[in-house]
């Protein structure tokens, strides 16, 4: 069982903003591998503090693992599995944490990083794709290879130590205040942070010794997955020069209509239409549900608006928390045109007591099954 990212900085779940920064502050403090060396546990509690403010520091991230926990972020939807995440991710965090005064890079020189002066990893830029999923992908869970275009290094690509940061990728800025002088650290221009200048690279290579290749990347997909939710595929977006760090590839969800099932969070809803006959006499009907068909019994007397719930044939929850239900909804077809017979059979019902309207309790009203529904 993954650790709750509350826990882990020690915070409630209506923590302000401010409140998760200050949490992640004091405990990278604490267990910063500099002030623990050769701690395996604190540079452990390193990372999954470093993981648990990479998720709650962005609202986006925030509200989807509130509502899905650590299952939002699995099978290529993020970061997961405590400390998951490299040093270069977390130390770039440190920036905005601490405000540049440890040089932009925590404590000391760890993993050549700090004040130090040791040479910082630059990652490459982010891909973005959509994926289209049918209802049968979304509830049985789906793996999907796509094409993607990602610029990668060239071979033949050589490099040379910048000599603007001395292979830092930062160079120190000095701010003069009225409280004196200040020495912040900013990513080198000339660079780009990657510390390297390129000595020479093949012709087909961009001004960073990069080049565009096509690549079938595969995307596994949980079940339960919905419109609008992103997964990361790590280290599959753009390279970055010399030896940094690869981009990741962002993949949006995007699902398709099904022509007769509708999806409420985890319940489907299918619309059924029977005849007056069928609703007398009863009947069985075959139905959509996920993976195919099935058929259902529909009793003498039936009446229209009845809801018959059928369980576990819905979408499964994204947490593992079991699988929603497939509510199907009676509609008794009243036919709009009858020829002379027929006229004349329901002339003859009209006054008979089997024909009028006598609902039980357990016919419920309209606004009960609304009520129910939303239950």
């Amino acid at each position: 069982m993954k650790e709750d990212y509350y826990d882990i900085l020690g915070i409630s779940k209506n923590a302000t903003a401010a409140e998760i920064k200050k949490a992640y502050r004091k405990k990278a403090i604490e267990f910063h591998p500099d002030k623990n060396p050769g701690d395996s546990k604190a540079e452990e509690m390193f990372k999954k503090a470093a993981e648990a403010y990479e998720i709650l520091s962005d609202a986006n991230k925030k509200a989807r693992y509130d509502q899905y926990g650590h299952a939002a972020f699995e099978n290529g939807g993020g970061y997961g599995g405590g400390g998951s995440m490299n040093m270069d991710d977390i130390f770039s965090q440190f920036g905005d944490i601490f405000g540049g005064a440890f040089g932009g890079g925590g404590f000391g020189g760890f993993s050549g990083f700090g004040g130090g002066g040791g040479q910082r990893r630059a990652k490459g830029s982010n891909l973005r794709i959509r994926v289209r999923l049918t209802l049968d992908e979304i509830a049985l869970g789906v793996e999907k290879k796509v094409k993607v275009k990602r610029k990668i290094q060239a071979e033949g690509v050589t490099y040379s130590t910048c000599n603007t940061c001395g292979g830092s990728g930062q160079v120190a800025k000095i701010t003069n205040t009225i409280l004196g002088r200040m020495q912040t650290a900013a990513t080198c221009s000339s660079c780009g942070g990657s510390g390297q200048m390129i000595d020479k690279k093949p012709i087909d290579a961009d001004a960073h010794g990069l080049k565009v290749s096509e690549e079938t990347v595969s995307i596994k997909i949980p079940a339960g997955v919905e419109e609008g939710m992103q997964l990361k595929v790590p280290n599959k977006g753009n390279d970055a020069p010399g030896n940094g760090v690869p981009g990741d590839l962002l993949v949006a969800i995007e699902t398709e209509e099904h022509p007769t099932l509708k999806r409420e969070g985890n319940n489907l809803h299918y619309d059924l239409y029977i005849s007056f006959s069928d609703a007398v006499l009863g009947t069985s009907k075959e139905i959509d549900a996920i993976g195919g068909k099935v058929r259902i019994k529909l009793e003498a007397g039936i009446q229209s608006g009845k809801i018959l719930r059928l369980r576990s044939k819905g979408i499964p929850d994204l947490n593992g928390y079991g699988q929603g239900d497939l509510l199907v909804h009676v509609n008794v077809w009243t036919p709009k045109e009858l020829n002379k017979e027929q006229k004349d059979f329901f002339e003859r019902m009209k006054g008979n007591d089997n024909f009028e309207p006598r609902p039980e309790k357990s016919d419920k009203s309209f606004f009960e099954k609304v009520k129910d529904m939303f239950s």
